[in-house]
């Protein structure tokens, strides 16, 4: 079984970096939980992933003029957080809910870089030899 080193590390090197925009989201959201009138956001990181798994690899732009395919973090749409409870201000983010999510997010980080790791050094042992 052939492997190129675009396919090396599947879907797990897009999903640190939108981890990691998601964070940088997140901890928004909580830096402006006093601010009047600002809408939490955040976005789907399961559906993205999928659509990110079911479509890698598979696109290539071959004619300057056909729509080319961006799994950067900027292709990322943000969707505004539906809140629980109104706030007088219009504030749309609750601290407790973001700092679940921000926890969540940051443990899935750090399993995306064990397994990373695992597999980095699972190669590095096959090509010593061990």
């Amino acid at each position: 079984m052939a492997t190129t080193i675009d396919t090396l590390f599947g879907v797990h090197e897009q999903a640190l970096i939108f981890r990691s925009k998601r964070a940088e989201v997140l901890a928004s959201n909580m830096a402006n939980a006093d601010t009047p009138g600002y809408k939490a956001r955040d976005f789907d990181f399961k559906s993205l992933l999928n659509n990110l798994s079911t479509s890698a690899g598979h696109v290539n732009q071959t004619h300057s003029r056909h729509i080319s395919f961006d799994k950067t973090p900027a292709s990322v749409a943000l969707a505004y957080r539906i809140p629980i409870s109104a706030s007088l201000d219009g504030n749309t983010v609750d601290t407790q809910v973001e700092q679940a999510s921000y926890a969540q997010n940051a443990m899935d980080y750090q399993t995306s870089l064990r397994f990373l790791n695992g597999k980095i050094s699972g190669y590095l042992s096959a090509l010593r030899g061990e």
